[in-house]
């Protein structure tokens, strides 16, 4: 506790900010405003680009260059974990930057060098080279791990305090639709144009980068530990000294680590279990996508602008519970044909109904359960330490994601079904659902 004194965290005035924030209107207004949209965008359009990146990637391998099921799921697996691997080196040197630096000059830095990883990504796409597409992802998460405690720590210094849920549901909102478009656009148009557009977009969101409004440090410069080991610890340890900020990281690295389990096995899942084609992958992606954009928006409006934890287990419990008939559905579905089934025919199976609800609402459960966790780590801190707090949660979240990577591609080794990593899944979501009462009972 002494540490996480020295580094400023002290036990919010949960009662106080209720009473402040309970008349809060969450409002798209923010969209209109200067101090939020261009962030908006940029954020917008860095998630678009990795989507539609990372899904033109992985439909080229295991639809392209593929066909064997267990190095299929191996390589999304791989995949994953490379893309997560720098938010648990680099996270700690992030925070420090985004809490000592001008926040929107980072963001002109990082997305200028986008534009150079992507030159790297397109040439990968290109020519089909499988270690210079994982070499641009490993960049982009390089990338992400940077861009990640600003978006955060932004929001509470350029947004009014009953603001700060609103602002952060229409980004996560936001984050989600981009998701989508990324995914289907990068499913369904070939390898080449996929390069092109990446492109494009890298040099679109330098364009919306550069307006946003100057966010200067809030505290005085006291130097950068670039120390990664060393960093780490003392900033992950003094973060999560303090009870309700390790109850909310502990409770978001679940959802994550079961969003990492799922995103590595939908391709697999859809071409090996259920037996249809790179469209239906596509398709439950989406589904994904727009179902933790929904989730976000409705927690937003349930919670009328408070910041608070209490719709946040039953959410987890949700989740699970659509997980575990997701793991039923699959683990029942028709013996496949000798063709993978396209779209068409993939929808008038019996059970296609069911499995795309099932998705529909893993997502929305899982938008209410990590929404209000975020906006509940930025609020509960001092403007002059949110990039800290947001870089150690990352660092705990991403250490979370590559061990549940790295047993899943343990598990898939030894030959356990994707359907059973589904049952997996579900019963993470008891362990998350019993921090997050924890975090309300503390908490709210």
């Amino acid at each position: 506790m002494d540490a996480a004194r020295r580094l400023g965290y002290a036990q919010p005035a949960f009662t106080e900010r209720s009473e402040h924030t309970h008349c809060m209107t969450p409002s798209l207004r923010l969209l209109a405003k200067r101090r939020f949209l261009p962030l908006f965008v940029t954020q917008f359009l860095g998630a678009f680009n990795d989507n539609l990146f990372k899904t033109a990637m992985v439909m080229l391998v295991i639809y392209g260059i593929y066909s064997d099921p267990q190095r299929e799921t191996a390589f999304s697996a791989i995949a994953g974990g490379l893309f997560i691997l720098p938010f648990f080196l680099l996270s700690a040197l992030s925070g420090q930057l985004a809490d000592s630096q001008d926040k929107a000059r980072l963001i002109r830095i990082i997305k200028n060098a986008e534009i150079g990883i992507m030159v790297f990504g397109a040439t990968g796409l290109m020519f089909g080279s499988i270690p210079l597409m994982l070499a641009a992802l490993f960049a982009m998460g390089v990338h992400s791990t940077f861009f990640g405690p600003i978006k955060y720590a932004i929001l509470p210094q350029h947004l009014h305090e009953d603001e700060v849920l609103g602002g952060t549901g229409l980004v996560e909102a936001g984050t989600y639709f981009a998701i989508l478009a990324g995914t289907i656009v990068g499913g369904i148009i070939p390898a080449s144009a996929a390069a092109a557009t990446v492109l494009v977009i890298a040099v679109l969101g330098r364009i919306s980068g550069y307006k946003v409004p100057a966010a200067p440090p809030q505290t005085r410069d006291a130097g950068l530990d670039f120390h990664i080991l060393r960093s780490s610890i003392h900033l992950v340890s003094a973060t999560m000294h303090v009870r309700h900020l390790f109850l909310a990281i502990v409770a978001i690295s679940f959802f994550w680590s079961q969003g990492a389990i799922l995103a590595a096995q939908f391709p697999p899942l859809v071409k090996n279990v259920l037996a249809a084609d790179q469209a239906v992958a596509t398709l439950f992606l989406a589904i994904f996508s727009v179902g933790v954009a929904v989730g976000s928006i409705a927690i937003n409006r349930l919670l009328k602008g408070t910041v608070s934890a209490r719709f946040a287990p039953a959410a987890a419990i949700g989740m699970g519970l659509f997980v575990l008939d997701l793991f039923w559905t699959t683990s029942n579905w028709p013996k496949p044909g000798a063709e993978l089934a396209s779209l068409g025919e993939f929808i008038r199976i019996p059970l296609a109904g069911r499995v795309m609800l099932d998705l529909f609402g893993v997502a929305v459960a899982g938008g209410m359960f990590v929404v209000p966790l975020y906006a509940f780590l930025t609020t509960s801190v001092p403007k002059t330490q949110t990039g800290r707090t947001v870089a150690a949660n990352n660092i705990v979240n991403s250490g979370a994601m590559v061990l549940a990577t790295l047993v899943l591609f343990g598990l898939v080794q030894l030959g356990v079904t994707v359907e059973l990593t589904l049952l997996m899944v579900s019963l993470m979501s008891i362990g998350a659902a019993l921090i997050a009462w924890r975090l309300h009972r503390a908490c709210d």
